[in-house]
């Protein structure tokens, strides 16, 4: 069977919904300093206001709210110290006032040190006798540097939505309304596969003929990533029945999806085709460059999918399909940033597929890095983006613009994600 990008990213979206088990109620709880990365799976309310009080917003003099018009000189009273209790500001007095100290009762602005005269503060043995005085300008506005109490967030209210991913600014706003622990979505599980007679574990001593497995590391380390539980299995040679025998032994429960690469496509050697010949997992072609052989489906009800072994094409098949299926799924991991970029020299494409080159983005231009070939590692490792020349285009010229998937850091422009145009990454079928 024959599908686009878009008719075959329904497919796996759909398959991970309804096969994998994987329900984001189950919550469990964690301390705020392990549950970076994860997604909320419940709302969470403010328990306290942020501010929890009326605070000064500058080191200054805390004044009432008749001696703020006009020029006025006032006697200083104690200072009040950041985490000091309320005290009340009477007629004729100015407080001195740190930045972060609870408002006293009958303030109502505060006017910034640097406005007083003089411009510093008393010191204690000043301040002993009761006669030291401040002259202040006038010309201060009632709330001026003032932090009114749940002016960030009222008590009760939601501080942060279901779903949402907790980064160190969601995890200080939790901790800062005292939340000590929240509740999390589980872990996607998944278990990795790798086949063929001729891949070799890094370290080993490579025989002839023999390659070592990139697949499994690039692969785990990218799941990792989009925050899934990941389980190696051990490397599978072309053997189906030993395929067999290890796909047997998963058992429901363990794992939310099966993902194996290689042994999909058309040679006389395709084990995981061999392998599940008489099963409901189906083995299509994508109208995709690279990454046009694809299998998904089930195994004892478990989800699996195939992606092929040449490793550019696997970690383009997980960014075009399974990750975006996860975030629908999980809410992790967020959605790639997708650009548009300026292509810096010409390309041509198969017009009948979507082809996905690697490039590096800058500014605002993008150039291709290495050629369409999928074992091109080193130029992927060079990458920061994949560049999209979808079905119907045979050729972009220099100085056109191209729509971009971010999946890297971009170099020199820390703020290129302010150009999004759109949430997930998707290209056109």
């Amino acid at each position: 069977m024959r599908r686009t990008v878009v008719e075959h990213r329904a497919a796996i979206a759909g398959l991970l919904r309804w096969s994998s088990g994987y329900h984001d109620d189950a919550a469990e709880v964690l301390p705020l300093g392990e549950a970076l990365g994860r997604a909320l799976a419940g709302d969470v309310r403010a328990p306290v206001s942020l501010p929890p009080f009326d605070n000064s917003q500058m080191d200054g003099y805390a004044v009432r709210a008749e001696d703020l018009a006009e020029p006025v000189t006032l006697t200083v009273t104690d200072a009040i110290a950041a985490g000091s209790g309320s005290s009340r500001l009477e007629s004729g007095t100015a407080a001195p006032i740190m930045t972060g100290a609870m408002l006293p009762d009958g303030a109502a602005a505060v006017v910034p040190i640097e406005r007083a005269v003089p411009a510093q503060f008393y010191s204690a043995a000043e301040l002993a006798d009761g006669h030291a005085q401040v002259q202040l300008p006038g010309g201060s506005t009632d709330g001026q540097y003032v932090r009114r109490a749940g002016s960030d967030i009222a008590a009760g209210e939601t501080a942060l939505e279901a779903g949402t991913l907790l980064g160190p600014s969601q995890l200080g706003l939790l901790a800062a309304c005292g939340v000590d622990a929240v509740p999390v979505r589980p872990r996607f599980r998944v278990l990795l596969l790798s086949t063929g007679d001729e891949v070799a574990e890094p370290g080993a001593a490579l025989l002839p003929g023999r390659i070592y497995d990139a697949n499994t590391t690039l692969l785990e380390s990218a799941l990792v990533e989009a925050g899934a539980d990941v389980t190696r299995h051990r490397l599978l040679g072309d053997d189906p029945a030993v395929l067999r025998e290890a796909f047997a032994a998963i058992t429901a429960g363990s794992t939310h999806l099966v993902l194996s690469t290689g042994g999909i496509s058309q040679g006389a050697y395709e084990v995981v085709k061999q392998a599940l010949a008489d099963s409901s997992v189906e083995f299509s072609s994508v109208a995709m460059q690279p990454g046009g052989p694809q299998a998904h489906g089930t195994i004892s009800g478990i989800p699996f999918l195939g992606f092929p072994g040449n490793p550019v094409s696997a970690i383009v098949s997980f960014e075009m399909f399974l990750r975006p299926a996860l975030h629908q799924l999980t809410g992790l991991p967020a959605p790639r940033p997708v650009l548009e970029a300026i292509l810096v020299e010409d390309v041509r494409s198969p017009e009948a597929k979507h082809q996905l080159r690697r490039g590096l983005y800058r500014e605002g231009r993008v150039a291709l890095v290495g050629g369409p070939d999928s074992h091109l590692l080193h130029a992927l490792s060079r990458s920061n983006c994949l560049v999209h020349l979808p079905e119907g285009v045979s050729a972009v010229r220099e100085g056109e613009r191209v729509e971009i998937t971010l999946i890297g850091p971009v170099p020199g422009d820390p703020f290129a994600v302010v150009d999004v145009l759109v949430t997930e990454s998707v290209g056109t079928g």
